[in-house]
């Protein structure tokens, strides 16, 4: 009988994007992968470093391993595997630990799968993580996530990404090109580009700290591929988004409308001491430009409250330019002392319940955004890409602007395109529409 082998993602589209990788070597080993929740000889757990949930987590989620199969062998790997290999390690029921460089070559440190009494680790010094493997993620999904770029230069004074991913390199574009193929022949619609600093795109990319091309250079080449209806950009740096990328993805017909660009904070002081490559004035910028050429466009943005030395003037500071500014929703995260990190060691540090209120606050504000970018929505004709899940009844699925739609569940409807046209916000705070072809029915827009 083949060994059945299971995995768990904690973090980032790119964590997921690697965890495929890792699964699809697994299983041309011999091995049958298996839901995480179904007994299995082996379960890994890709890791993440960016927040202190993260790390708790871990431990539960070997908890519930052992709970299913107290005696298969558990992994650990990823970016917290690389940084605390040791604290992982003394886990009880963890049995390796692969760092940086490692984790892709997992089934080489595997023999019998029989427990260790204690974890076994394996970890690279992170000088060591200079080399470029490629991955994306299939499966589950109507889309796939592309790794095009992995590591970082850049010296925040909050992130742990650099210590745990090394310097910034970059697949070749003749590779991203292979792999966005290989996806579009597995009948996925939508791409998701991802990595650690994606606009970086081009250094490293034959080894070297060279910029042999640009992330424009990508976005233009990837524009080509036949077969993938829709390219998404993730998260890219406000000073690493080009007028020249912005005014690539208004007129392409496969790169849709919708960015996510950290923030971080609206107070240029607290700009500062994060060390970000940017000012408010320059966030505005981008945003006016995005606005200007592409008016229906979505824009995410990722904002930490918390971080040491955040006044009450700095947070409101920030509230108000977020409030002011047109944008769609944000990814609200509360500031979590990181070792190893200067802001670690930096003074005036918030107490936890002032950072939870202002997080609080600031999650509401994403509410009301959102809403906002529904209502002016309405009366438009949108293209919706309708997912795989059948959740409570229902399926859901984005526009090209990421307006979440639902709709009765019909598995017909999975990894489809279908015009829908946005009609009003009901009493639960969903969006009706119907649907612009004559033989569909009409549903309803949710809103979070």
């Amino acid at each position: 009988m083949k060994k059945r082998v299971a995995f768990y993602t904690l973090g980032c589209k790119l964590n997921f994007s690697e965890t495929s990788t890792i699964a699809r070597g697994f299983v041309e080993e011999g091995f049958e992968r298996v839901d995480f929740t179904e007994n299995a000889d082996m379960y890994v757990i890709n890791t993440c470093s960016v927040t202190e949930n993260a790390d708790k987590r871990f431990k539960t989620i070997v908890k519930q391993a052992q709970k299913v199969n107290p005696d298969a062998f558990v992994a650990a790997v990823g970016c917290y595997a690389q940084l605390k290999p040791e604290e992982l390690a003394a886990v009880d029921g963890v049995d390796l630990v692969l760092g940086a460089t490692e984790k892709f070559k997992i089934t080489d440190y595997i023999n019998d799968l029989s427990k260790n009494d204690m974890g076994e680790i394996h970890s690279c010094e992170i000088e060591d993580a200079n080399f470029y493997v490629g991955s994306y993620a299939i499966g589950d999904r109507t889309r796939a996530f592309l790794k095009v770029q992995d590591g970082c230069d850049y010296k925040c004074t909050y992130c742990t990404i650099p210590l745990a991913r090394g310097i910034s390199r970059s697949d070749t574009v003749e590779n991203v090109l292979k792999n966005a193929a290989e996806i579009a022949k597995k009948g996925i619609k939508e791409i998701v580009l991802t990595g650690v600093n994606i606009g970086d795109y081009g250094k490293g990319e034959f080894g070297n700290k060279k910029h042999e091309h640009t992330f424009l250079d990508l976005v233009k080449a990837l524009d080509t591929v036949d077969g993938i209806h829709r390219l998404r950009i993730s998260s890219i740096e406000p000073n690493l988004l080009k007028n020249e990328t912005i005014d690539f993805v208004a007129n392409s017909s496969s790169f849709v409308p919708h960015f996510h660009v950290p923030l971080q904070s609206g107070s240029d002081a607290i700009l500062k001491a994060m060390r970000r490559r940017y000012l408010s004035n320059l966030y505005v910028d981008r945003v006016k430009r995005i606005k200007d050429t592409m008016p229906h466009a979505c824009i995410g943005v990722d904002v930490i409250v918390g971080f040491p030395g955040e006044t009450d003037a700095h947070f409101l500071e920030t509230y108000n330019f977020l409030n002011e500014l047109d944008i769609s929703y944000l990814h609200v995260f509360t500031y979590s002392e990181r070792d190893h990190t200067a802001a670690a060691e930096m003074e005036a540090a918030v107490p936890k319940n002032v950072r939870s209120k202002r997080s609080k606050m600031l999650r509401g504000l994403s509410v009301k955004k959102r809403r906002a970018f529904y209502e002016s929505q309405l009366g438009t004709t949108r293209t919706v890409l309708f997912e795989g899940e059948n959740k409570e009844g229902y399926i859901h699925g984005f526009t090209e602007n990421y307006v979440k739609v639902k709709a009765p569940w019909n598995p017909e409807l999975v990894n489809t395109l279908h015009e829908v046209e946005l009609s009003e916000i009901d009493a639960d705070g969903h969006v009706r529409f119907a649907f612009v072809e004559a033989t569909a029915l009409s549903s309803g827009v949710e809103l979070n």
